[in-house]
């Protein structure tokens, strides 16, 4: 595990082109103490570059035709996620003390909880159950089968020009009771997985030496209930969306008469205004823009409180209304948004009793922007990375197999951010029709990756025409002939 107190490396000085194996490799040797064997330890790091290697569908089988073991005995690689032969919690720990290098002890270190579906077809498999489509319209909504899961990912701070990603620490298991039972997995709510996840942050944070610094964690409206409010680890924020009607309370008074008051003291003061009821008043709006994804983004806010909430009325709160926007040009408009964030205790002198934010709001806001970078992580995992489609029937192996590919997924783009940082990729899209975005993509990821393993980065022509020297193309299709394997759906 890596020495918390070594010099972070800056993103922008890594923006240098530099080789992405290299980085792919030292990631991959950290998380050995996850394994209990160098033989474990070499499977799973055989079967990642399978997983690179691999175009059809990323079941174990395909893997390893794409390493070219067709003929061997499939046993063992089955059995390293059957009998456990992975330890997740020390695997996610190795990774969450990797991002220590990209992130200074001063700095917030930003967590992202949101909660995600895997897709999947049979009604007996462990963490199954009928669960809303989030591709259906909301008019007319639709159910499939799928495992439902609670995502806790790190997030970079962003670039000066706004860029940033996603990079999944944890995907723990979030079953609801009537899924089909999965050993080791009791049922439970998203809220409370991201309570847990937290926590469990926190304390790897502090294990690794890095008890000063904070957690700001960034959520949607699923994770602003009363029972993560109440139920969050110390030196740990959280800047979660509320609903527009959300009930809210003011601090109790702590006047003298109050004091001598018999029986327990009050918990909740008068009823404050909606949040969306502050839309409208006339004065203490602030002004700032936002950065982000190379583009300059005005808007207006407010701060209000502290308040509570019911059933955490332990836990002072500050309200974060944001002003919606119709822009013009065609552009769409953006509704008013609104934020609570656990407030902190006034640190200067002669302010015992006051509350203050964790960070300026203007901070706080930009990073909330951000969290649409999980919903990119999500898109990228299930339609492009395979998320889920390892076929592994065991109660065990039904889960580890879903844990171990994201693991992948964010040991990648980690070593992408430190190879490429947040900018765009150093190679070029194919084609000349188009220049690239404004940072890279999970696409432009796998080229460079696969182009290392192949030792080409761009194309280069196959058909020659008329009279080519095709005897010199045989070696470059039988390199490929193991791909072609794995492209194959067997």
């Amino acid at each position: 595990m890596a020495d918390a107190t070594t010099a972070a490396t800056p993103l922008a000085a890594t923006a240098a082109v530099r080789p992405l194996l290299p980085e792919v490799f030292a990631l991959l040797a950290a998380h050995r103490p996850a394994f209990r064997q160098d033989r474990t330890a070499q499977r799973s790091t055989a079967l990642a570059l399978g997983w690179l290697g691999a175009f059809g569908r990323h079941t174990i089988s395909q893997l390893l035709l794409g390493l070219g073991q067709g003929e061997s005995d499939w046993t063992a690689w089955y059995r390293l996620f059957s009998r456990g032969r992975v330890d997740y919690d020390r695997l996610t720990a190795c990774l969450l003390a990797q991002t220590l290098a990209q992130s200074e002890p001063h700095e917030p270190y930003l967590l992202i909880v949101d909660g995600t579906q895997i897709p999947r077809h049979s009604r007996t498999m462990p963490g199954t159950t009928w669960l809303r489509h989030p591709g259906t319209p909301v008019f007319r909504p639709g159910i499939h089968r799928a495992q439902r899961c609670l995502d806790l990912a790190w997030l970079p701070l962003p670039s000066p020009d706004g860029y940033s990603r996603a990079l999944p620490l944890r995907l723990d298991p979030a079953f609801p009771p009537k899924a089909v039972p999965a050993p080791g997995y009791p049922p439970q709510t998203e809220w409370a997985a991201a309570v847990a996840a937290l926590a469990w942050a926190r304390q790897t944070l502090d294990g690794v030496g890095r008890e000063a610094q904070r957690i700001l964690a960034l959520g949607d409206s699923a994770f602003s209930s009363a029972g993560v409010w109440a139920g969050l680890p110390a030196r740990v924020s959280l800047l979660a969306r509320c609903p527009r009607n959300r009930a809210l309370y003011a601090l109790p008074a702590a006047d003298a008469a109050t004091s001598r008051r018999r029986g327990r003291p009050r918990l909740y003061g008068a009823r404050q205004p909606r949040p969306d009821a502050w839309l409208e008043a006339p004065g203490g709006w602030q002004r700032t823009t936002l950065r982000v994804r190379g583009r300059a983004i005005p808007i207006q806010y407010r701060v209000e409180g502290p308040v509570v909430v019911r059933g955490a009325a332990q836990q002072p709160l500050f309200l974060l209304v944001v002003k919606g926007s119709s822009p013009g040009h065609g552009r769409k408009p953006r509704h008013a948004t609104f934020w609570l964030v656990n407030a902190v205790p006034e640190a200067r002198a002669g302010q015992d009793g006051q509350w203050t934010l964790p960070w300026p709001a203007a901070d706080l806001l930009a990073w909330a922007w951000q969290r649409w970078e999980v919903e990119v992580a999500h898109r990228e995992l299930k339609t492009t990375f395979g998320l889920g489609e390892p076929q592994c029937w065991s109660g065990r192996a039904a889960i580890l197999t879903v844990q171990w590919a994201a693991w992948l997924y964010g040991v990648l783009v980690l070593a992408g951010i430190r190879a490429w940082g947040l900018g765009p990729a150093p190679i070029r899209p194919p084609g000349r029709w188009w220049a690239g975005s404004g940072r890279w993509s999970l696409a432009r990821l796998w080229q460079g990756l696969r182009g290392e393993l192949w030792g080409e980065t761009n194309f280069r022509p196959v058909c020659y025409g008329p009279g080519a020297p095709w005897e010199k193309m045989e070696g470059w299709l039988a390199l490929r002939t193991n791909a072609g394997l794995a492209a194959s759906r067997t």
